[in-house]
């Protein structure tokens, strides 16, 4: 059974960090693009950043360019999402999800988390 767990997630103030986890079971990530998308209330889900564990290409959005640094870990099957210098609009429910082909599209995934809620105080 292909499972994605996220955890990390926290509230925390603007200029700060997190580091967010997808621990991924059922599959190994050379098998699969992993993605990291975010969803604010009323806004839709939009894609953060994206890896190819097994090619290492990475591709982040621009709102975080040089904020954030997406990793993978083959040994502990997880796929982490360093975020720096956070600010308020980085606000979010942030999903990890795993497909087949990386894409910016959410559409392109096969599975999903449950999410982790990210929230910068300003």
């Amino acid at each position: 059974e292909v499972r994605l767990v996220e955890s990390g997630g926290g509230l925390v103030q603007a200029g700060g960090s997190l580091r967010l986890s997808c621990a991924a079971s059922g599959f190994t990530l050379d098998d699969y693009a992993i993605a990291w998308f975010r969803q604010a209330p009323g806004k839709e889900r939009e894609g953060v950043s994206c890896i190819n564990v097994s090619g290492g290409g990475t591709y982040y959005d621009d709102s975080v360019k040089g904020r954030f640094t997406i990793s993978g870990d083959n040994a502990k099957n997880t796929v982490y999402l360093q975020m720096n210098s956070l600010k308020p609009e980085d606000t979010a429910l942030y999903y990890c999800a795993a497909g087949r082909i990386a894409s910016r599209l959410a559409g392109s995934y096969e599975y999903w988390g449950q999410g982790t809620q990210v929230t910068v105080s300003s």
